[in-house]
């Protein structure tokens, strides 16, 4: 019931200029991400939740949307209503064939 009050998207929903929020570690975003997301990790959010706009379509990333998906209740308890959770994750953006980099020059995974 919980999950169903989070607005989602699928990657293919996803609007061309979505700020694309990825919530994973460190480890995770080093080793692929979105090209032009923006890594804050989740547990640095309540500190740093100023960096994330309002005035913008913001979709958050994790791995699968657990992670995600709370980072998305989270903010629209603190009154963002424009950020929706990425279905799926980067496991479901590496599916559907979208762009990974990895950093380094690293093969990308997910």
């Amino acid at each position: 019931m919980f999950a169903a009050q989070i607005p989602t998207v699928t990657v293919a929903e996803v609007p061309a200029d979505a700020y694309l929020l990825d919530v994973r570690e460190d480890e995770e975003w080093n080793a692929g991400h979105a090209p032009g997301a923006v890594h804050l990790p989740m547990m640095e959010i309540p500190a740093r939740m100023t960096e994330v706009p309002q005035d913008r379509a913001v979709v958050v990333v994790c791995r699968v949307g657990g992670r995600s998906g709370q980072v998305v209740a989270y903010l629209r308890q603190q009154g963002w209503d424009n950020v929706t959770n990425l279905d799926g994750g980067m496991m479901g953006w590496a599916a559907a064939g979208r762009p990974l980099v990895a950093d380094g020059g690293r093969p990308q995974i997910v």
